[in-house]
Formats: structure tokens, C-alpha cells, sequence
């Protein structure tokens, strides 16, 4: 199979949203918020381009193509974080028991979850002005941030603090589940 020439993805930068390349670092600022990610990479380069930022990799092998994509796709995430921000919903069900949710600083703590004692903790392991975390009509969680990656692992992390062990899930199918993703 012939080699292409080169790969290249333009982004464009939407009105208010500035960028700066030092580096392998790109941080892109809008209205007092930023994002920071280091991109490094021997043969993938990032540059500023007219009106948005270019990926660009000459003859690359499968590995850097891919890399590039991957690259653009975490540029778009990131303008888009800046821009509209990303948010999961969550709900807490619960069949006989009822659940109580509380946001205690960097902690989620869920109260009587299958009329079990001891309360299960899930960590909120980034400050709220990075990823908030808000309690709504008792049973939704509202995750929201600027950064993807942030906010799912928060949802993903408060998901998995509700795990049932040792019962059949089929049944006991108690717990607080991510119910959408975005923004």
C-alpha cells in the first residue's frame, strides 16, 4: 500500500478563543478559563495556523496518522470544553431503600444504598471550579467542566463507588448511573 505525502487536520479557532504553542504544551484560553495539554511526539508536530491550529505529520507510518487524529480530536474536545463545556447526567435508582446524595468538599458520599451502615464514598478528585458536582431534586447529579476527560472520570468514578457486590445485579440493580454524555 503507497505511503501518503503527509497528514494534516486544520482546527479553527472560533471567536474569543486564543491559543498558545510552547513547545509540546498548547493551552487555549477563553475569558479567564484555560486548558493545558503537552503533545510530544518526535515526527507529529502542532503549529499555529490562519485563524486555528494545524496537526502535521509528512509520510507518516499508520502510528502517527493515528496519533495526529488523535491529537485534532483532543483539540476539538478542548475548544469545545472552552466553549460550551461538557455535562453528564446521573440518576440515582433505588427500589426499596431510598438513597440520600451529598457533595462534602472532594468527596460524593452515598447514604443507605441497600440499607447498608456504612456510607460509600466515591472521589471528586479535582477542585469545583475545575468539575462541578451538583445534587438536583434529591436523585440527579449534574458533573460539569470545561475538560472531557475530567468530567467523565468524576461521573465514571461516582458510577463505580455504587458497584454491587457479592448480590445477583440482575436484581439488586440499586446505584446512581450515568444516563447522558455531553454537552
Amino acid at each position: 500500500m503507497p505511503r501518503v505525502a503527509n497528514v494534516s487536520h486544520e482546527i479553527s479557532l472560533p471567536e474569543g478563543i486564543g491559543a498558545t504553542i510552547e513547545g509540546g504544551l498548547v493551552t487555549l484560553n477563553k475569558e479567564g478559563n484555560s486548558l493545558s495539554r503537552n503533545f510530544t511526539h518526535n515526527r507529529v508536530t502542532i503549529v499555529e495556523a490562519e485563524g486555528g491550529i494545524k496537526v502535521h505529520c509528512s509520510l507518516p507510518r499508520r502510528s502517527e496518522k493515528a496519533i495526529a487524529g488523535t491529537w485534532a480530536a483532543h483539540l476539538r474536545n478542548m475548544i469545545k470544553g472552552l466553549d460550551e463545556g461538557f455535562e453528564y447526567r446521573l440518576k440515582a435508582v433505588f427500589s426499596h431503600f431510598p438513597m440520600t446524595l451529598k457533595v462534602e468538599g472532594n468527596r460524593f458520599i452515598i447514604t443507605n444504598m441497600l440499607g447498608e451502615k456504612v456510607p460509600r464514598v466515591a472521589k471528586l478528585p479535582w477542585t469545583p471550579s475545575e468539575v462541578e458536582v451538583r445534587i438536583e431534586n434529591k436523585t440527579d447529579v449534574m458533573v460539569s467542566g470545561a475538560d472531557r476527560e475530567k468530567v467523565g472520570q468524576t461521573a465514571a468514578n461516582i458510577e463505580k463507588a455504587c458497584k454491587v457486590k457479592k448480590r445477583d445485579p440482575r436484581v439488586f440493580q440499586d446505584g446512581v448511573y450515568i444516563t447522558s454524555k455531553g454537552a
